[in-house]
């Protein structure tokens, strides 16, 4: 559906507007884990994630028509965050459907950023009835956070990047991990990968209780989160793949892994201590990942992405203390 030259062009498109972000490499970790590990810090994104590229990459196609009818978008906070920055910087009005218990942080700074915001109950009411019925009401534009082709596209563009900054290293990844919630990053990333370095294998990393990619791509059918399930990642806690991200996905992943919350808080307690980078729970499973030893990593080059770092400082401060 989508391919390397749609990328590119995204990435003509977000050149000057989103920041390149840089590849992190550390002694200690590599020691650590017995491979060669870079780290694509999207945490130093626009809007502390790499949703910012998605966003934009949708929001600036829109009609002049389109952007004086606004757009409504549904997140949990971090396209919340990238839509209502992308949606400034283009002068378009944007509400906002966030869950109640969004982490105070990213309400926040979607609000600093002029969206506006409609609460929810996340587990008795449907961000999407109250999106499209909003949408609808006032004519504007729906903005999925994964499931949307130019928001895949724009993600693609972190994986373009990443190529082009390992190539310049010397250097090839043998495996790649990479978060997963509705899958529009690793879709994109591995779009990407597909067609610049083909024998990098990828693997989708989500939390113990929201592990549908992982189930997903075992069975070949989309697999739903049971309704009860909770995790301390609140970036990643869609309720199953995507239709358009899973198809792409499932022809171009190795396979899913998944970490337990507590595997989470360690991980952010080491990008702290040792990579000395605040990230969120969402943002850190990969890394999670690779310190439990969910694959064999030894001798490898391995590429990772942190993804996002809006993380409250209440919790925050609470997993550092907690691991010190």
């Amino acid at each position: 559906m989508i391919n390397l030259s749609d990328i590119e062009v995204a990435a003509q498109r977000l050149n000057g507007v989103a920041v390149r972000t840089p590849v992190i490499e550390n002694a200690q970790l590599n020691a650590d884990t017995g491979a060669r590990v870079l780290i694509k810090a999207e945490n130093l994104q626009r809007g502390g994630s790499f949703k910012f590229r998605g966003a934009y990459n949708r929001l600036s196609q829109l009609s002049a028509e389109e952007k004086k009818a606004g757009v409504v978008a549904w997140s949990s906070g971090n396209h919340a965050q990238g839509v209502a920055l992308a949606a400034k910087i283009l002068g378009i009005p944007a509400a906002i459907v966030m869950p109640k218990d969004a982490p105070e942080i990213k309400v926040k700074k979607t609000v600093e950023y002029g969206a506006e915001i409609i609460g929810y109950d996340r587990y008795t009411e449907s961000r999407e009835e109250i999106g499209l019925s909003l949408a609808n009401e006032r004519g504007a534009t729906l903005v999925p956070s994964y499931d949307d082709l130019n928001i895949i596209i724009g993600q693609g563009t972190a994986g373009l990047e990443f190529f082009q900054q390992c190539k310049s290293l010397g250097c090839q990844l043998d495996d790649l991990l990479v978060c997963s919630g509705g899958g529009g990053l690793i879709a994109g990333i591995a779009t990407a990968f597909s067609q610049l370095s083909p024998n990098t294998s990828i693997y989708s990393v989500e939390p113990d209780a929201f592990d549908d990619h992982k189930r997903s791509l075992e069975t070949g059918n989309i697999e739903s989160n049971p309704k009860d399930a909770r995790s301390i990642c609140d970036a990643l806690l869609a309720p199953e793949p995507g239709a358009l991200t899973f198809p792409i996905n499932s022809s171009l992943l190795k396979a899913g892994l998944s970490v337990s919350d507590d595997e989470v808080r360690a991980a952010m307690n080491y990008a702290f201590s040792t990579l000395k980078i605040v990230v969120e729970p969402g943002g850190v499973v990969a890394l999670a990942a690779l310190l439990s030893g969910k694959i064999d990593v030894k001798g490898k080059t391995i590429g990772l992405v942190i993804s996002g770092g809006n993380v409250d400082p209440s919790l925050f401060s609470e997993v550092i203390t907690q691991h010190s």
